[in-house]
């Protein structure tokens, strides 16, 4: 496992594979260009090809995370150039992540009009595991900003609001909100456009997060975080995005941002609907203890990053580790735990049926890691890219 391919057809073999809802023992992988050619079972696999021998090491769908603020040392909203997501995809293939959306937090006009060219411009080369964006705000509920700056959160601009629906029908734009700061016409606009709509940072009644729904809303970001919670009198938005069966929702599995019976509450609730984010910032993948964010300097404490007043400010979560978690403390099965990072996101970008599962005909983005959760390896794009 200590050498790269370079040939466009080759096999993993001896592998243990996690598909859909199976896991299967000594299975090989045979990749073709950047597609996946064929699974089989090991004594099948073609001896005239390069193979490469896991050592029964488990193969999964490479990772897609649909919201990354940054990770080994940059961050989106620091630099918005094609350089920091390049350095973000280098960092994301240590951790099993093949897909993501950059996710830009509440900003200027500006800026949000150059990440989404930068963009754009990436999602036009296959290899920079660009999917989209992730436009989280600044169309948000100040009482429920977190870390963004309240000073910029705003409603969207006449211009504004045709430059996403533009963009949208070119690449996935997903883009977190609070209905009850916006007009229902305009979110159904959006959503018919193909925004995928997402609620977050609310402030929401249950009515009014319902009224969001119909509206076209369909993802919530990162629940029980930055949302109105469920009380007995009032579900507020966590409520609601637990009552609604076709509202998917990312959730954090860090042991930080929810505990670990609430995500097993929600798994319970939600099945399918749930997917896993990271909600990463720039020290993931690094030992740095203090950054920048949202114009505040954020500390990393006890695994956490947060302000000086102790509000989280994104994450330190690997894509792997939130596997690892949902595993080990919530007591969701490896088979689904991986769903949970590859096929459902891949759902959400209605990529589904080339992303999510190793199986044929599939795009080859694998990840490849061992039983304490450490990544061997992935394939990206058909290139069997080990790590050292």
């Amino acid at each position: 496992m200590n050498s790269s391919s370079q040939s466009t057809r080759f096999a993993l073999r001896n592998a243990t594979l996690i598909d859909d809802d199976r896991v299967l023992n000594r299975h090989a992988i045979l990749i073709n260009g950047d597609q996946i050619e064929d699974v089989r079972a090991d004594d099948q696999c073609p001896s005239d090809i390069e193979c490469f021998d896991l050592q029964q090491a488990f193969v999964a769908p490479g990772f897609i995370d649909l919201q990354l603020n940054g990770c080994g040392g940059v961050l989106f909203n620091d630099a918005v150039t094609a350089e920091t997501l390049r350095a973000m995809h280098q960092t994301n293939l240590q951790s099993g992540v093949t897909g993501f959306l950059p996710t830009l937090i509440t900003t200027t006009e500006d800026e949000m009009r150059i990440a989404l060219e930068t963009v754009r411009e990436l999602c036009e080369d296959p290899r920079s595991g660009v999917l989209g964006i992730h436009l989280e705000g600044p169309y948000i509920n100040p009482a429920r900003k977190g870390i963004h700056n309240a000073s910029a959160i705003r409603k969207p601009s006449a211009g504004m609001f045709e430059h996403i629906v533009t963009c949208a029908g070119k690449f996935p734009v997903m883009l977190t909100l609070a209905p009850e700061m916006n007009d229902a016409s305009q979110l159904r606009a959006l959503a018919e456009a193909g925004v995928i709509l997402s609620i977050g940072h609310s402030n929401a009644r249950y009515e009014e997060a319902w009224v969001g729904f119909d509206s076209g809303i369909r993802v919530a970001t990162h629940l029980f975080n930055a949302m109105s919670p469920w009380a007995g009198r009032d579900p507020g938005v966590v409520g609601a995005v637990l009552d609604r069966d076709e509202v998917a929702s990312g959730i954090i599995v860090d042991g930080f941002h929810v505990h670990y019976a609430s995500v097993r509450l929600a798994k319970r609730i939600k099945g399918q609907k749930l997917f896993l984010v990271t909600d990463a910032v720039t020290p993931a993948g690094t030992k740095m203890r203090t950054f920048k964010f949202g114009g505040q300097t954020i500390y990393v404490k006890e695994g956490r990053c947060v302000t000086a007043e102790e509000v989280l400010a994104g994450a330190l979560l690997t894509m792997i580790e939130a596997v690892a978690n949902c595993v080990r403390y919530v007591g969701i099965p490896l088979w689904e735990a991986v769903r949970m990072a590859s096929l459902y996101p891949a759902r959400i970008l209605r990529r589904d049926h080339e992303l999510g599962r190793v199986a044929k005909g599939y795009i080859a983005n694998l990840a490849v890691f061992d039983e304490n959760y450490f990544v061997k390896g992935v394939v990206e794009r058909g290139a069997w890219l080990p790590h050292k």
